[in-house]
């Protein structure tokens, strides 16, 4: 309140403003007049006419009043007539009282003055408006309420309760909207008063007052120039002004009692008050204050004033007022009276009842009307708006297609739904229609996110991105409301694509009635509604759904039938052809000196299965190799690092085994590479170490399994074969066998069930097919079925170790070469297994001998390693590049 009465300034902004919007609005009122007049009458009669209602016209000091000798005389007698006339009837006008409403009153003077007194806090410079402020209200009149808030208001501050303060604010209003009215109607009884200044003494009008109302023609009707907005900016200023004195008239009230408030000792109360018989009543105020009030006839003059004493403590004020009675002799039936009261002003208990009530609305209203700002509804806190951002052709998308590869189906199929929805009349010429919808599907990485990217950067209409998992929240039907949002705002869009990332969050087969757990399904509300948006009554062809998953086959089959889901594309794992065109695309940004044809060629061949993130992951991680080791370039021997790491995991320097273990997992690991280099369908070897990497791996052996789809009876059996041959070669060198062939057990026994349950490679169960669901809670054969599977394993695991064991048992001192060489080196290369056994008995793969140096020429096996002493030059072949044999510092480096 009080920074608002500092506003001098504001307050005199307003009142010259409406002063001058009067003025302007008496010279256009009667401007208006003199328009509908005649020339000869606005020339002469009219002009006149006006200035004389008020006071006769100015004469130059120059000029004496003569008579024209070419003027009528009957023209000088209407011009001294008609004044008269009209200053009767301005008199007339101004006499006449303005009328008052049912229960108005007009105010006495008393009352008058009274509420002068309540603006003395106001500076000199806004009495002067306030005072003609109350002289309308004088005219007015007011409520007849006033007169019993005034009467309390004498009584002094504090006497008005919330109904009398609630009264006092509506009066005001009420006040202040009948005295703007008042005064714009008395604006328009003095328009003339106004035309004379602005009137010249040839009868024309001044050519700056000319010039302002042109302007304010010129500005339009709504504008600051018209008649209806200067009169409400006059109906703005009064109301503002007497809104400003019921506002002081209520703080007043409410915190004016500290301002005519008198401290005073306990000593000077006695005497002054107390010894003269004038208190009518003590308050003691918190405990701390004590209020006397004193007798009516007690008041000197007009002075109001309260009048306060502090007191210690409440025993101490009452043992002091006791004997201050005794010794005066006041029996006890006249006693001063003393009351207790909490202190506290009405407005402030008000507000620290309500107050954080009021605070946390405000702050909820607040918080929803700025997050309903941000666009579209949806309940409190837009809960129910959808999260998917929006992606258009000027957004920062800078993925292409160009940047997919190895991809090649998947993009003809993306593609086709970009052209149609820049180029639609191409197809519809024929009667096409584009698909509704298409999943993308297929494991993990292989570039589906990927295709939705290049979608959204080429596809030339709004691209919305959601995921699947932000349609549910922990509020039941958010799902569904974000849902109609999504697609609403993408038919206010339309053409334009929805992309649904791991659908199967919210897209799961739904189940059958009494199967679930009772409650209701946020999910299955949510898919509904997809259902329904997508292929309902509500559907537009120009808004085309992508969605991708890992789980297609855990959809419900409302999503995937045709009109929802149109097309579904399976994005699989990159072909070599494919991982060819992958590397190329991620080599762009590498520095390597390397030939890029043979180097694509050789990541391919080493990168069999690997999806396009792994390939991403490699081409990464052989850049940060070289750059730790602070080369210039990513040379061969980085990507081969790095692809170690991405199969293999991590080198476990920190882990230091025991001789005896050291010794053990090299025969182990020697065991597995003899298998893999005498078995016919095995892999091609490429690399076997006893460095410990990953999680529980103490040696590997790498392979080259090329792009299989199909795999035969002895294939199956030779791998197995192959997987068994470490524990074979520790039963053969060891008096005991230890626990580091666990994961090959578990692969072998997968292997063999799946030969007898899904493949049907087993002539005692026969050619069925038996589902291998761990969470199936009964199994879907009989209890013999379940025997004969359990015996059929156990035969071809058992025949897999047999023929592991009589090649291990041929190939014995073999495997001790191999074994003695990791010891020595701890890591072994394909050069190095040619050097020690001779060339492999078996042709390799095409890709392999292209890029690997492979060769179908028959030559001698080289000679054995002469105790630890390295083969004479031309004795073996030079090992290729990508296989040379790296130092233990090089390798501790990795």
């Amino acid at each position: 309140m009080s920074r608002f009465l500092r506003q001098s300034g504001q307050l005199t902004r307003l009142l010259r403003v409406s002063q001058q919007a009067s003025l302007q609005r008496g010279v256009r009122l009667s401007s208006l007049s003199r328009a509908t007049a005649t020339p000869i009458l606005r020339n002469s009669h009219a002009t006149q006419l006006r200035c004389y209602a008020s006071k006769p016209p100015r004469q130059d000091d120059n000029q004496k009043p003569k008579k024209d000798a070419d003027e009528p005389k009957d023209e000088n007698l209407n011009e001294e007539k008609k004044p008269d006339v009209q200053e009767e009837g301005a008199k007339k006008d101004e006499s006449k009282p303005f009328p008052l409403p049912d229960g108005w009153i007009h105010l006495s003077k008393d009352e008058i003055k009274q509420m002068q007194v309540f603006y003395q806090v106001i500076p000199e410079a806004q009495r002067a408006r306030l005072d003609e402020i109350l002289k309308g209200i004088a005219e007015t009149g007011a409520p007849a309420e006033i007169r019993d808030i005034l009467g309390k208001l004498k009584k002094g501050p504090g006497n008005l309760s919330i109904m009398d303060k609630g009264r006092l604010m509506r009066c005001v209003f009420t006040m202040a909207e009948r005295l703007a009215a008042w005064e714009v109607d008395q604006e328009k009884k003095k328009n003339g008063t106004f035309t004379q200044n602005n009137i010249g003494e040839d009868g024309k009008a001044d050519p700056s007052q000319q010039a302002r109302k042109d302007q304010g023609q010129n500005q339009g009707p709504g504008r600051p120039g018209d008649e209806n907005t200067k009169t409400i900016s006059v109906r703005i200023s009064l109301m503002q002004t007497v809104l400003l004195l019921g506002i002081i008239m209520y703080s007043l009230d409410s915190f004016g009692g500290s301002m005519s408030q008198k401290q005073i000792t306990w000593q000077e109360m006695r005497k002054a008050f107390l010894d003269k018989g004038l208190v009518q009543k003590l308050v003691v105020v918190n405990g701390s204050q004590v209020r006397v009030d004193l007798h009516p006839t007690a008041a000197q003059g007009d002075d109001k004033r309260q009048y306060v004493f502090t007191i210690g403590s409440v025993e101490s004020f009452e043992k002091k007022l006791e004997e201050a009675q005794d010794q005066l002799g006041i029996p006890q039936s006249e006693r001063i009276p003393v009351s207790y009261e909490a202190g506290g002003s009405t407005i402030g208990n008000i507000l620290l009842a309500f107050g954080p009530t009021l605070l946390f609305i405000g702050l909820i209203l607040y918080t929803q009307r700025s997050m309903g700002g941000r666009g579209g509804a949806g309940g409190m806190f837009n809960f129910g708006k959808s999260k998917a951002k929006k992606f258009n052709a000027e957004s920062a998308v800078k993925v292409k297609f160009a940047d997919v590869a190895g991809l090649e189906e998947a993009k003809t199929e993306i593609m086709e739904f970009v052209s149609f929805l820049k180029q639609p009349e191409k197809f519809e010429k024929l009667g096409a229609k584009i698909p509704r919808g298409a999943i993308l599907a297929g494991p993990p990485g292989t570039g589906k996110t990927l295709l939705a990217k290049a979608t959204a950067g080429e596809s030339g209409v709004p691209f919305f991105s959601v995921s699947g998992s932000e349609f549910v929240e922990m509020f039941v039907g958010v799902g569904p409301s974000r849902v109609r949002d999504l697609f609403a705002e993408g038919r206010k869009n339309a053409p334009c694509i929805i992309f649904i990332d791991e659908i199967d969050a919210i897209g799961r087969a739904r189940q059958d009635s009494g199967k679930g757990f009772g409650g209701n399904d946020e999910r299955e509300a949510t898919l509904n509604q997809i259902l329904t948006e997508m292929d309902g009554f509500n559907t537009r062809e120009q808004v085309v759904v992508l969605a991708g998953t890992n789980r297609a086959d855990v959809l419900d089959k409302a999503l995937m039938r045709p009109g929802r889901f149109d097309r579904h594309i399976y994005v699989d794992r990159p072909t070599m052809s494919g991982r060819q065109e992958i590397f190329k695309v991620y080599l762009k940004k590498i520095v390597t000196s390397e030939d890029i044809e043979h180097l694509v060629g050789r990541l391919s061949t080493l990168t069999p299965g690997f999806s396009g993130a792994d390939i991403s992951n490699v081409v990464n991680e052989a850049a940060l190799i070289a750059a730790r080791a602070n080369a210039d370039e990513v040379k061969m021997e980085h990507f081969e690092r790095a692809i170690e790491r991405v199969i293999g995991g991590l080198e476990r320097k920190s882990l230091v085994l025991k001789p005896l273990e050291k010794k053990t997992v090299a025969y182990h690991e020697a065991g597995h590479a003899i298998c893999g280099w005498f078995l016919q369908h095995a892999d091609p070897l490429l690399k076997v170490s006893i460095i410990p990497r990953g999680q529980g791996a103490l040696g590997y052996a790498q392979y080259l399994p090329q792009d299989a789809y199909l795999m035969s009876t002895n294939q199956l059996m030779d791998r197995m074969a192959m997987t068994m041959g470490g524990r074979v070669s520790e039963e053969l060198h060891f008096p005991t066998v230890t626990t580091g062939a666990s994961d090959d057990f578990k692969k072998v026994s997968q292997m063999a069930r799946s030969m007898v349950t899904q493949w049907g490679m087993s002539d005692l169960v026969g050619p069925v097919h038996f589902d291998n669901d761990p969470n199936r809670m009964h199994k879907p054969f009989a209890e013999s079925t379940a025997q004969q599977i359990d015996q059929e394993v156990h035969r071809i695991v058992e025949e897999a170790y047999k023929r592991c064991k009589d090649l291990l048992t041929e190939k014995k001192k073999e495997v001790g070469l191999v074994a003695e060489e990791l010891l020595k080196k701890e890591m072994l290369v394909r050069d190095d297994m040619v050097r020690i056994l001779g060339k492999r008995p078996f042709e390799d793969n095409e890709d392999f001998e292209k890029y690997f140096g492979g060769s179908k020429e028959e030559s001698a096996p080289p000679p054995f390693p002469n105790d630890g002493e390295a083969p004479a030059p031309g004795d073996s072949p030079q090992p290729s590049p990508a296989f040379n044999e790296l130092s233990r510092s090089e390798q501790r480096r990795l």
